[in-house]
């Protein structure tokens, strides 16, 4: 008991684990902490088959993007046991459920003033993840003390400068398309549709043809 509400004070604002452990255990949920997975912040299984409800969270989440992706991943369960298969992922009556599980939170004060003004617009406009939520994400990104030295966001980049990702690749990128900006991969030549707010590695003096006359001899 006292280990994992010790676990949960590494990620969690402390005054939210005594409410965030009390549902793991009404719920009999097994929580895992994964690695970064860039598609997602968390996700929720079924207790199905003898298992007991699972939630993973990302591990390099900020206590209170944490918080909320918890509490995302909690009203799948609850929307779940009342609706089975019979229900919208991130429809109405899963946003319900996450706007009634999440008021509490929001009541006792442990959001910044910045975060708590932008959740509350969030959860009366909210489709799906909180990571589609481009302003509630900026606002996370100003706890995210640890991500803000590895890189630079998409959104901040000049339109044809050309930055790296962690695998390697080059791209430059192009236009804003609607909530995507699109890039090219010089490596490959393929366009993808970034997130504004992805980190990257931007890079100054980059020639492009130098690249291409290197890659074109190593093929």
């Amino acid at each position: 008991m006292e280990s994992d509400k010790a676990l949960l004070r590494k990620y969690l604002p402390e005054t939210a684990v005594e409410e965030v452990y009390r549902a793991i255990v009404e719920k009999n949920i097994q929580l895992r902490i994964t690695r970064t997975r860039s598609s997602k912040l968390g996700d929720y299984r079924p207790a199905l088959n003898r298992k007991p409800h699972r939630i993973s969270l990302n591990h390099d989440l900020n206590p209170f993007e944490f918080l909320i992706t918890f509490i995302h991943e909690l009203a799948h369960l609850f929307a779940f046991e009342s609706y089975g298969r019979r229900h919208q992922p991130h429809g109405q009556e899963w946003k319900q459920f996450f706007q009634q599980l999440m008021l509490p939170y929001l009541n006792a004060g442990i959001f910044p003033a910045d975060v708590e003004n932008e959740l509350k617009l969030h959860l009366y406009d909210s489709n799906a993840a909180n990571g589609s939520d481009l302003n509630l994400k900026r606002v996370l990104q100003n706890y995210d003390k640890k991500k803000a030295s590895l890189g630079t966001l998409v959104e901040n980049l000049n339109e044809k400068s050309y930055f790296k990702t962690r695998d390697g690749r080059i791209f430059q990128k192009l236009e804003l398309r609607r909530k995507r900006i699109k890039c090219i991969c010089m490596n490959d030549s393929r366009l993808y549709l970034f997130s504004p707010l992805a980190l990257v590695e931007p890079l100054t003096g980059f020639e492009p043809n130098q690249f291409l006359h290197l890659l074109k001899k190593m093929g």
